[in-house]
């Protein structure tokens, strides 16, 4: 029903994209009432489809459909957000007909660091599914263009929102408003420098990740109360100010701090390292309409990784397609606890 929503409602389909906000009683993204988000399009409302939700759906499911959406929003993003000639970062916000939008609100011509690690990263992700040398491209150029531009080369961490371009006689581009990081920019460089290094080697990808992931693991996690810091100042202390001291808020979830830790263990023990990956399930009965466990733990390379055994309440099982990373579940009208071991195939 969201996917219905979305198609209905909120793609352009003449001239491609999502739309980030309709009218909430005609539901037309055109109303004036929508102010300076009339006919808008941007980064959210194109390609953050795939990490919120898209990716794991279509992992869940194998159907062909979400397939299709994942591979036209980042035709979409590969076709529109490049600005390279202008800036090192890519271009966030459009009006309807993809022309730049370098006026909204706080945006202005300001990139956020993160969302071009995001793009990178799931590029990559989606390279699994549909290869394409664009998508690699790209991904690569962000991967090489970032450190510089966007993360602190001396202290470690990755920055928050600053200037899309330099002025005259300046050697670096200027903070928006602070030179904090926040948790969630530093997860998305993790991710993407991970899975470069895991699908194209190179010492320098494994560099910044484990850079990266040094800093957070010294200064983001909160050794006496649990969970993550929201903010950290440029040195990694602690920013506990107004809403920023929270470990949730209106913009702070569970949501980064678990998909990083999920999926740096999928990206080091199943592409980097080589080693088992246990995954755990407990599905509801008939909860999958095929009576089919997809347990592919992310989008890797095909054939890349197997399934090496399947325990259900502890003990072996043997109805699984080891290869296609699927468990037939079990007739039964309880919930039963599902191990499966994931392994490299080399």
């Amino acid at each position: 029903m969201t996917i219905d929503l979305f198609n209905k409602f909120y793609l352009d389909q003449e001239q491609g994209g999502y739309f980030s906000h309709i009218d909430p009683l005609t539901l037309d993204p055109r109303a004036a009432s929508m102010g300076r988000n009339q006919a808008r399009k941007n980064w959210n409302s194109v390609g953050d489809h795939a990490p919120a939700y898209l990716i794991n759906l279509y992992l869940g499911t194998g159907r062909q459909e979400y397939a299709d959406m994942l591979e036209d929003t980042f035709d979409t993003i590969e076709k529109y957000f490049q600005d390279y000639e202008n800036s090192p970062f890519v271009q966030e916000k459009f009006f309807e007909n993809w022309d730049k939008d370098q006026s909204w609100g706080w945006q202005q011509n300001r990139a956020v660091v993160g969302h071009n690690l995001k793009i990178a990263w799931n590029l990559m992700r989606m390279q699994s599914l549909k290869p394409k040398d664009s998508y690699v491209s790209l991904a690569q150029k962000i991967a090489e263009l970032m450190p510089e531009a966007g993360s602190d080369r001396q202290r470690g961490g990755w920055y928050d929102v600053v200037e899309r371009t330099k002025q005259p006689g300046e050697d670096f581009f200027s903070f928006v408003w602070h030179d904090r990081k926040a948790w969630w920019q530093q997860e998305q460089a993790v991710l993407a420098y991970l899975i470069l290094h895991g699908l194209l080697p190179s010492e320098d990808y494994l560099k910044h990740a484990r850079e990266v992931a040094a800093f957070y693991n010294a200064f983001f996690l909160d050794h006496d109360d649990g969970a993550v810091y929201f903010n950290v100042l440029a040195n990694g202390t602690p920013f506990l100010m107004g809403t920023e001291r929270y470990k949730g808020s209106h913009s702070m979830s569970a949501y980064h701090s678990t998909e990083l830790c999920y999926l740096s263990a999928v990206y080091t023990n199943l592409l980097i390292t080589k080693q088992p990956l246990d995954l755990y399930f407990k599905p509801f009965p008939k909860g999958f309409p095929d009576g089919i466990l997809r347990v592919s733990p992310d989008i890797l390379p095909p054939g890349s990784i197997k399934i090496s055994s399947v325990e259900i309440d502890g003990q072996p099982y043997a109805d699984f397609d080891a290869l296609g990373l699927t468990v037939k579940l079990p007739d039964t009208q309880e919930r039963v606890k599902i191990k499966v071991q994931i392994i490299p195939t080399a």
